[in-house]
């Protein structure tokens, strides 16, 4: 018997890094959530997706700008739902979520407008192995995604065990996991290098990890224990987890893939 989820509020962060996106500014778009994937803004559908899922009660959109956001036919839908609230960001994303999680009922789950192949499996997945965390962190395994997209190009944290790439899902489950925050401030600039996060605790646990001599679930609870914390790797069955909207192989990619879907 499938266990009910508990009811969850979701957090989109949709906005724009302060140079702007190459991809947008390519094609003239205001902003990167707004790029069309498939004939749809991709914050619109990552937007639908978790607004259909029944365990998400309240959605928050975050970006500096909403104008455009509401000139776009799909993503203006979302001003007449009532359970949608966009949030004006702050400077940078930890600030801004941690103006957002002073009012959210916990568990909160935080996603990205590029994640757009998000669905509501993978978060069923997710949300159910992220009970009792502080902090829930999905993963992608690389032969998980090699096996079905060999030609995806992903980056790879190496730990002992296996290589994985992040799934731009996160999980608050509870108000002590802000604390991370702080940590995310230092590094949000430079999120595409993992290891610059573990300097922050000690040179001992990121020695441990550069030399592969800990596996992702030691990993976890060793910052755990640093924070304060439980936190938790959840580990993605499906490749399509960590294939969020980066370049324009991504854009073909999450393309044919949506489209495959459709066909199915």
């Amino acid at each position: 018997m499938k266990i009910p989820l508990r009811s969850t509020c979701a957090i989109i962060l949709a906005g724009s890094r302060p140079a702007g996106d190459p991809m947008a500014q390519a094609r003239g778009i205001a902003a990167k959530a707004l790029i069309p994937v498939a004939g749809k803004a991709m914050l619109a559908h990552v937007a639908e997706v978790l607004l259909a899922h029944d365990a998400i009660d309240r959605l928050y959109l975050m970006a500096q700008d909403f104008g455009p956001f509401w000139q776009d036919k799909d993503v203006a839908a979302l001003q007449t739902d009532g359970r949608v609230h966009a949030q004006t960001s702050n400077a940078t994303i930890a600030a801004s979520l941690d103006g957002v999680l002073d009012d959210v009922a916990y568990p909160a789950l935080i996603t990205t407008a590029d994640n757009v192949l998000l669905n509501a499996q993978m978060i069923d997945d997710f949300l159910s192995a992220a009970r009792s965390a502080d902090i829930a962190i999905a993963v992608v395994e690389k032969r998980t995604l090699l096996r079905r997209y060999p030609a995806s190009r992903r980056t790879w944290i190496k730990l002992r065990g296996g290589q994985y790439s992040g799934a731009n899902l996160f999980c608050f489950g509870s108000p002590e996991a802000r604390r991370l925050l702080e940590y995310w401030a230092e590094v949000e600039q430079d999120r595409k290098k993992g290891w610059k996060l573990l300097t922050i605790f000690g040179p001992w646990l990121l020695f441990l990890a550069v030399t592969r001599m800990i596996t992702i679930d030691q990993l976890a609870s060793r910052v755990g224990k640093k924070l304060g914390l439980t936190v938790k790797i959840v580990s993605m069955r499906q490749p399509e987890a960590c294939i969020d909207v980066d370049k324009d192989s991504d854009l073909q990619l999450a393309e044919q893939i949506i489209a495959e879907r459709a066909g199915d």
